[in-house]
């Protein structure tokens, strides 16, 4: 696959997520009463559920057996998650960049790691990083 539709698929495959996130946290906190932090966390671990799932199908083409590009996947959400909080920390607190605006940018740049993350180790080739 070239690589403007990887990226392109990785895209769409990253909205899918997201509202697989956002689905299950609304359904959690709105409909079941669930405390709102862990219907996000739910929600977070369905949506990298979904994530994983669709971009191995659909994405990348790997090699890797489950467990070893899983466990790979979580580590680079793992790092995902922290930059998230770090980029937003900066922008929005240090900073003071709006909210939305902020997330927007955040959410830009972790696109960027993740996608690059994910094509060179999580699901590279076995040669390529392990």
């Amino acid at each position: 696959m070239s690589l403007p539709r990887q990226i392109s698929t990785f895209f769409g495959v990253g909205l899918v997520s997201l509202v697989a996130d956002y689905g299950v946290f609304a359904l959690a906190s709105e409909v079941f009463g669930v405390n709102p932090v862990i219907g996000a966390l739910v929600g977070y671990l369905v949506g990298g559920l979904v994530n994983y799932l669709l971009n191995r199908a659909h994405t990348f083409a790997t090699e890797r057996d489950h467990v070893q590009a899983g466990l790979r996947f979580a580590g680079v959400m793992a790092v995902g998650f922290s930059l998230t909080g770090l980029f937003m920390w900066v922008f929005a607190e240090q900073i003071g960049i709006p909210f939305l605006i902020a997330r927007v940018a955040t959410t830009g740049i972790v696109f960027f790691w993740n996608f690059a993350a994910h094509k060179l180790w999580t699901f590279g080739e076995r040669g390529a990083g392990g």
